[in-house]
């Protein structure tokens, strides 16, 4: 059953809009541990892209229970290239490249350097999107993002290795999704941004994917239930679920501010591969954790102007938002 996220406005819609958010962070930051928990025993192009046609074909079936594949509930015009490049992020980029980066690092380490999405984020809202951040905003970006790239070099991640460079791929093109994903969901729902991006995707990844099953046909049918386990978990809760969530709390409490959240993923990912994959995890990770969450908290009080015409507040699930006319930035 769907969760029933209400996007209706209330006294405090920053407040609901980070608590959204965070529930989406909660989900994404067990996305790299269960990734290379996949990737172990399955080609990590597979997974990346098998991941988002299973969860296409649950965006289809919710859609179709909520009738929202009549001609008149469909996204319109622009909304629809708007749609290509939230899927060209967070549908294609950022599962392939972060798949890949998996096979060559653990998880810890990927989580480091995906740390650095929110300011990627807020930088893609304040370039292209409506959003602007005031100063104390990006001081508290910076120092969040300093922390947890003092935090790598602490732990000693600070070299670049050959992953890295998938990884901060994933982030560049994980962040334009985010972005432009976070602004249309202020118009189509946060559910049927997420579910029409995986679903226009299709055409592209149908083929591919079949391509991939039958040139990999021996690994898929040796892969453990472990690996498999992985490939439900990024499949049904990273490539789907968490979007609902963070998705409605972009459109809900601004994609600038909500993105920040994504500065305790880090630490959740340590957490997730401490029990998930025994990987570390020490006192000192509480410690920058901690700091983390004090600058969030910074950042959240921070001013963030939104320069955009006034837009009807959606819904993830309840009434069908107005569809309005879309516009690439």
């Amino acid at each position: 059953m769907v969760p029933r996220i209400a996007m209706n406005q209330n006294p405090s819609p920053h407040t609901g809009g980070m608590l959204l958010g965070f529930i989406g962070v909660a989900i994404f930051s067990q996305t790299l541990p269960f990734t290379r928990m996949a990737v172990a025993e399955l080609d990590a192009t597979f997974v990346a892209l098998a991941r988002a046609v299973v969860a296409a074909a649950l965006a289809l079936a919710l859609l179709a229970a909520r009738g929202a594949l009549a001609p008149s509930k469909r996204p319109r015009g622009r909304q629809w290239l708007r749609l290509a490049v939230t899927a060209l992020g967070v549908v294609v980029g950022f599962p392939v490249f972060s798949s890949l980066a998996m096979r060559e690092v653990p998880a810890a380490h990927g989580a480091i350097v995906i740390g650095l999405l929110p300011l990627a984020t807020a930088v893609f809202a304040a370039w292209f999107g409506n959003e602007r951040p005031s100063a104390g905003f990006w001081l508290s970006a910076l120092a969040g993002s300093a922390l947890v790239v003092g935090f790598a070099l602490w732990q000693g991640a600070g070299g670049l290795q050959h992953a890295d460079w998938f990884l901060f791929l994933a982030v560049v093109l994980g962040a334009l999704g985010y972005a432009e994903g976070g602004k249309l969901s202020r118009e189509l729902g946060g559910l049927e941004t997420i579910s029409w991006a995986l679903v226009v995707s299709l055409p592209v990844l149908v083929p591919v994917v079949a391509w991939l099953t039958v040139g990999h046909a021996d690994d898929i049918a040796a892969a453990s239930p472990r690996a498999w386990a992985g490939m439900a978990y990024v499949s049904v809760f990273s490539m789907f679920i968490g979007f609902l969530f963070w998705y409605a709390g972009l459109a809900k409490g601004g994609v600038a501010r909500v993105g920040q959240i994504q500065l305790l993923q880090p630490f959740l990912t340590l957490a997730g591969g401490a029990v998930i994959l025994a990987e570390p995890l020490d006192a000192a990770t509480v410690a920058f954790a901690v700091a983390v969450i004090a600058v969030v908290a910074l950042g959240r009080r921070a001013a963030v102007r939104n320069t955009a015409p006034a837009t009807p507040p959606a819904a993830v699930a309840g009434e069908t938002p107005p569809v309005l006319p879309g516009r690439i930035h």
